[in-house]
């Protein structure tokens, strides 16, 4: 079975939703599936340099091969002129592309080009259904979704959503589709770091006896930060020991992230914070191992990979109700869920510093639940058995 992978980009600025596909690739290949991933040298949208790769010939790693393109000079919209044409080449050699992202300039048209050669495809719309992402640019994207997107989802194979919730709130521009649900994936850290609260401290001059609350996704409006900040700033004023860590970045929109900045900086939380600014690698997983509760109170978001990468490190989450997985941490007794309100958040942040056995014991089950739930190789052999019937219905 060869399985081509489209994404836009693959650059660790964009986050948990496009790093997924180096994730899925080698679970894949591990199945036995011969997997290509087509992409960008797309690196950041403002001033960065694109990621420093060979391009247009395939790099072997982890038992599959990835094939980067040249981005056009428009990077915020990843598109690739040659990453078409290879695809217009060599769709006939594959038996089926599973496509990242929707409303993408690159893979509305890759969805396009697999129509033209019969080529079966899976459409990820990475949350862009939801109808709270949907009234972003409400005008444009029905123009573009009356042009290109519809089309491509009614003439997909399938629709991949990662949570049960994500396929219920879903619009889809009047098309029928069939829906598979299967999350993502994460892995849990072969090796730990020694002692990562006293490293964390010493980098950042936290105090070592205080718990500290981490935020790591993107700077994103959509994330709940208006909700965050304030009620961090009530628990203060009650008199709560903690240290907020705001862990992340936004390279396509600067502006609000420097926003949030400035906001913390001029509020009282400002000497109980820490701003990492974009982390990976060791100080990333130092981060999650030294955290105490991981915070996303999301007004909307599909799966929330960020959560399940805290979940499998131990930490229990506090977790807005349109998380999608909210029903699965709830249920696991993985951390807290709670309402897109100030109050809400207030109220569960208490709830979880002032009991620290509790976080431990909710702790322990939200690393249990994740690596049964979320582990590569149980979600690739699902994603496999997808692709087998998609496949073998193709051929008939």
């Amino acid at each position: 079975m060869k399985i081509l992978q489209i994404v836009p980009s693959i650059s660790l600025i964009y986050g948990g939703p496009s790093q997924m596909v180096l994730g899925l690739a080698p679970a894949l290949a591990s199945q036995g599936v011969k997997v290509t991933v087509l992409t960008t040298d797309s690196n950041g949208d403002t001033g960065q340099k694109p990621l420093d790769v060979p391009l247009n010939s395939p790099i072997q790693q982890d038992g599959y091969e990835i094939i980067y393109f040249k981005c056009s000079p428009f990077r915020r919209y990843k598109f690739s002129v040659d990453l078409l044409k290879w695809l217009n080449n060599h769709a006939h050699e594959y038996d089926l592309a599973h496509i990242h992202a929707l409303f993408s300039p690159l893979s509305s048209t890759a969805a396009a080009v697999c129509r033209a050669k019969k080529l079966p495809y899976i459409l990820r719309p990475l949350g862009t259904l939801d109808p709270a992402d949907l009234r972003k640019k409400k005008q444009l994207k029905q123009i573009y979704a009356a042009i290109l997107e519809r089309a491509n989802i009614a003439k997909a194979a399938a629709i991949h959503f990662t949570s049960e919730q994500e396929a219920k709130v879903s619009h889809r521009f009047g098309a029928i589709t069939k829906d598979l649900v299967i999350p993502l994936g994460v892995k849990e850290r072969e090796k730990k770091c020694r002692d990562a609260k006293k490293f964390v401290s010493d980098q950042f001059n936290i105090p070592d006896n205080v718990p500290i609350v981490l935020f790591m996704s993107r700077i994103d409006p959509k994330k709940g930060l208006d909700l965050l900040i304030p009620a961090l700033e009530k628990l203060l004023n009650e008199q709560l020991d903690f240290h907020f860590v705001l862990a992340g970045t936004n390279p396509q929109d600067p502006s609000y992230e420097q926003k949030i900045k400035s906001q913390i900086q001029a509020s009282s939380l400002n000497k109980d914070t820490t701003i990492t600014g974009f982390v990976t690698g060791e100080l990333k997983y130092a981060l999650l191992e030294a955290a105490d509760l991981f915070v996303l109170p999301s007004y909307y978001e599909n799966f929330g990979i960020a959560v399940a990468e805290a979940m499998v490190a131990g930490i229990p989450v506090v977790i807005s109700d349109q998380v999608h997985i909210c029903q699965e941490v709830s249920s696991s007794e993985s951390g807290w869920v709670g309402q897109t309100n100030v109050e809400s958040m207030v109220d569960l942040l208490r709830e979880a510093l002032k009991d620290p056995e509790e976080r431990q014991r909710r702790g322990l089950q939200a690393k249990k639940y994740a690596l049964l739930n979320y582990s590569w190789d149980a979600i690739a052999q699902r994603i496999v058995g997808a692709y087998q019937d998609i496949i073998k219905v193709n051929d008939n």
